[in-house]
């Protein structure tokens, strides 16, 4: 099978800042990021064009025969048999997006040219997609789970209501609640669910990952790998990494790696007014509206809020942003921002690294020369517009 190459294009700018720190394809959405969606699909052979401060993290196998695909498509069975179908110099576009190219030479994207794609296609192009598509997604992915694998059984002690549950081996169910009416529940390898809890699927908790004592989990919601949360969480992507451990809610948001809301942090996720809520956009320099009436907190990865801190409804955080304080801080918090309502300044580098790497090493993943070499580009090139 060709390797795959998930591209970076046009969509990209406009996910900032989640795609800040990784391809568009490193997006989780449903169980897995959409890497790990064609890794499920057979595509197990990929890498990455990205932006240029992400190469050496990511980097792209440009030699043989290769496919490259739009990082921000998901992956349905009509496009990866299309994807799987594609001969050496065929491109694939649709209404002008460009969705794939097989090639064995050097290749630029194109969106002007190629056989026009006649399925639909669903693109990630905005960062409240993420939670709004996240319903879909878990039901699709987990139907891919259960067509490799068989569920372990439901501790007698958890009180579940309907049966559309997957239990991976070694999670830990204490006595709780599981609603699956609504949507089915994944409970991931070495999750735990402590005692108290209340959910209401569709709902992911991926590998290593807790839900804290007496936690009130809405659907559709995914917690990413290695996280903790309590409190009531409310149609939320939490990417993975990341803690909101203590009460407080949020809702309709997305929420980077390596992130942590302090104790009764809360975000809004609908207006007084029950107007749509707009969110600032990086690529046009300004808010454009969700079209949607439900959008709460977009956080950056190793953004921090300290505790009661309040998100007001469609605040976008940068990454390393470090909110603290009473009131609403703006709804656009720059990257390496240090503050709140008050205002804010530059988070200093150096210091923004140590913590960094401190919290990286309580969960064993080690600061590397090249994540330092991206931070700091980052830094330069984005403080400087706060």
């Amino acid at each position: 099978m060709p390797h795959l190459i998930l591209t970076d294009h046009a969509e990209r700018d406009h996910l900032l800042p989640l795609t800040h720190t990784r391809p568009v394809a490193r997006i989780r959405i449903g169980l897995w990021t959409i890497e790990e969606k064609w890794h499920a699909a057979g595509f197990t052979s990929t890498s990455f064009r990205t932006a240029d401060h992400l190469k050496k993290l990511f980097p792209e196998q440009a030699s043989g025969d290769r496919i490259y695909v739009n990082g921000a498509i998901l992956p349905d069975d009509a496009f990866i048999a299309a994807i799987g179908a594609l001969s050496v110099g065929q491109t694939l576009i649709k209404d002008e997006t460009w969705l794939a190219t097989r090639t064995d030479a050097a290749f630029d994207p194109a969106s002007d040219s190629g056989d026009t794609y006649t399925d639909d296609i669903t693109l990630v192009d905005r960062p409240w997609k993420i939670f709004q598509l996240n319903d879909r997604e878990i039901r699709a992915d987990l139907h891919r789970v259960r067509t490799q694998r068989s569920s372990a059984e439901v501790p007698a002690h958890v009180q579940l209501i309907g049966n559309d549950i997957f239990i991976e081996p070694g999670a830990e169910l204490l006595p709780c609640t599981i609603n699956t009416q609504d949507g089915p529940v994944y409970i991931g390898m070495d999750a735990v669910v402590m005692e108290g809890s209340l959910v209401r699927g569709p709902f992911a908790l991926m590998d290593h990952s807790q839900l804290k004592m007496g936690a009130k989990i809405y659907g559709a919601t995914t917690i990413g790998p290695h996280s903790k949360v309590g409190g009531e969480v409310n149609n939320c992507v939490i990417f993975g990494f990341s803690n909101k451990a203590h009460d407080g809610f949020i809702g309709n948001s997305v929420i980077g790696e390596w992130c942590n809301l302090g104790a009764d942090t809360n975000t809004s996720n609908l207006k007084n007014n029950y107007a749509d809520v707009k969110i600032y956009n990086y690529a046009l320099g300004r808010s454009e509206s969700t079209q949607s009436q439900f959008c709460g907190l977009t956080m950056g990865d190793h953004a921090k809020a300290g505790i009661n801190t309040m998100f007001n409804t469609g605040t976008v955080c940068g990454v390393f942003a470090n909110v603290f304080g009473g009131d609403f801080p703006h709804r656009v918090i720059p990257d390496f921002a240090w503050g709140g309502a008050t205002g804010f300044k530059n988070y200093r580098l150096s210091d923004a690294l140590d913590v960094a790497g401190k919290v990286m090493a309580r969960r064993s993943v080690e600061l590397t020369k090249d994540w330092k070499e991206a931070y700091t580009w980052i830094h330069d090139h984005y403080t400087k517009k706060a």
